[in-house]
């Protein structure tokens, strides 16, 4: 990575502040549609979709937890391994004999799992917050870049800076802001904004 040295500055400067400001916006209009909710109520599907809204706040953190890791470490942060014998064509066509442990991981993401509880993935939520403000006040240069993990729907030879790595993450999470707004007022006819 070019540049990559970590210090703890005492103030933000101008584009830290805003891009970290937008993120915590994005994150407090996806937790507020679970506001008052019970595990049960997060968990349920109310659409014609697979997406519930613990496991969109459960995605959208292990997303972010991820891109961070990726500033840090690089791409061996973000490996999208296959098991022996499984070609990336077999997994896109959905005929893989395994799948990746990523893949799997990825699929619970998306679930509230029977030991899931809400507060406990907002916790978890809020700690990958507070460690990416703390990556976000400590990288040296934001124009740092690693090379993107090889992955088909990534281009081969392609490098993500530290700022391109937060964009995503702020993009991912007011997606999936919109999302869970819809998920819950299809759940119990409240909205968020």
């Amino acid at each position: 990575m070019t540049g990559t040295t970590t210090t703890t500055p005492t103030t933000l400067d101008a584009e830290r502040a805003d891009l970290l400001a937008e993120l915590a916006d994005a994150r407090n209009m996806l937790i507020n549609t679970v506001r008052g909710l019970t595990d049960e109520q997060a968990g349920q599907k109310p659409t014609v979709s697979a997406l519930c809204l613990g496991g969109l706040i459960k995605h959208v953190a292990s997303t972010e937890e991820a891109w961070l890791r990726f500033v840090v470490e690089g791409p061996s942060a973000m490996s999208f391994a296959m098991p022996e014998g499984v070609t990336w064509e077999d997994f896109m066509s959905g005929q893989a004999r395994e799948l990746p442990q990523w893949a799997i991981d990825r699929g619970q993401d998306f679930q509230m799992l029977p030991e899931d509880t809400l507060p406990a993935i907002l916790d978890r939520y809020a700690r990958i917050a507070a460690r990416t403000e703390e990556i976000v006040a400590g990288v040296e240069d934001l124009s740092a870049t690693w090379p993107v993990p090889d992955a088909p729907w990534n281009e081969p030879g392609s490098v993500r800076s530290v700022r391109r790595a937060l964009i995503h993450v702020i993009a991912e999470t007011t997606q999936h802001a919109g999302h869970a707004d819809i998920l819950r007022e299809s759940l119990d006819g409240q909205t968020t904004t």
